[in-house]
């Protein structure tokens, strides 16, 4: 054979050779790690499984996401922050660890601010929803979409609260952002701010004497078992979502970005199902595990609203007078089912 023929066979097998190389190149799978701070047996925990699953289907495994539970990757404010940073690529959780970085996320922790869930789906799944996605593109989180923690009711070791008054002087967990802080100081209680995953033991110890979170999550969390009085109060609903890193997100083509948005609405509604079957039993369950569980009176959640209203007046001048007023007129509407 002449030596320019095996030169063209040579040619030939080394480029085929490199276009098999980029082409398993642009196949190549993306993995990213969501983190989220709640049990596997919570809803949240079954939901982004779910999600997890969704995505390998719809992106024929181009894209694969592994979900670690109860905090294992450090507790919501670490995870934020490396999901800002890239060395996390998804986040599944509340946001109030980045309200000083996107201040309209303060609006969730004003007491009161949603009845029911009709008015929340409304709200959070129209523009003002993506409006607070849209602020939190400057930290590198790009939004696919929101779900529930859930309304927030109060626990304690003390004693039962029945009245606006025996909140007073009690040492509470309260999630680290300063509305939330002043709103117990402005109740008359000692706020604590600490990590998620510091509760229980916290409770345990009596270094504070309770904390305020969703039924559900203070049943699968066993709070009840170090805090037995038990007052729903329904006092602030706080939304959860999902975030991917800005720079992870954009190796992800189109399509899949496309897929993966798919798989998060379908598993957060799937995670909203999950969340109405255990909201009809979870009284009945810290009941049978010894808890007491009552329901401030109307006239007491009156007080209660009274006491906040200067901390929402102070808060609306910070967070800004326009969104706030925006975000209320948009509630308005949801109540009055326009």
């Amino acid at each position: 054979m002449k030596t320019s023929t095996i030169k063209r066979i040579y040619v030939a097998i080394s480029l085929a050779i490199g276009i098999a190389g980029a082409q398993l190149a642009g196949a190549e799978e993306l993995s990213g790690r969501l983190g989220h701070s709640l049990p596997p047996e919570h809803p949240q925990a079954v939901a982004m499984n779910k999600f997890s699953e969704l995505v390998s289907k719809y992106t024929d495994n181009r894209v694969k996401v592994k979900v670690f539970h109860s905090a294992s990757l450090g507790s919501d404010d670490k995870m934020l922050q490396a999901t800002q940073t890239g060395t996390q690529e998804i986040y599944y959780g509340a946001f109030a660890a980045i309200a000083g970085g996107v201040k309209e996320l303060g609006i969730f922790d004003f007491p009161f601010l949603f009845e029911n869930m009709k008015e929340v789906d409304t709200v959070m799944n129209g523009r003002m929803g993506q409006k607070i996605f849209e602020k939190m593109a400057p930290l590198n989180l790009v939004g696919l979409g929101w779900t529930e923690a859930g309304f927030r009711n109060l626990t304690n070791s003390k004693r039962p609260i029945k009245t606006a008054a025996d909140i007073e002087g009690l040492k509470l967990r309260v999630m680290p952002n300063k509305v939330a802080l002043d709103t117990w100081k402005a109740l008359g209680a000692n706020p604590t701010p600490m990590a998620f995953s510091e509760i229980f033991t916290a409770l345990e110890i009596k270094a504070i004497d309770g904390q305020e979170n969703p039924l559900i999550l203070i049943f699968t969390n066993k709070f009840h078992e170090v805090n037995k009085f038990i007052t729903i109060t329904n006092h602030v609903y706080t939304p959860c979502g999902i975030v991917v890193n800005k720079k992870f997100w954009d190796r992800i083509k189109p399509e899949d970005q496309q897929a993966m948005r798919t798989a998060a609405l379908e598993s957060l509604k799937f995670h909203r199902n999950l969340m109405d079957e255990a909201n009809k039993d979870v009284v009945g369950k810290l009941q049978a595990a010894g808890a007491k569980v009552e329901t401030l009176p109307p006239e007491e959640v009156k007080k209660l609203r009274e006491k906040t209203k200067p901390v929402i007046d102070t808060y609306t001048k910070i967070i800004g007078e326009d969104f706030v007023k925006e975000f209320y007129a948009e509630i308005d509407k949801a109540r009055a089912g326009k």
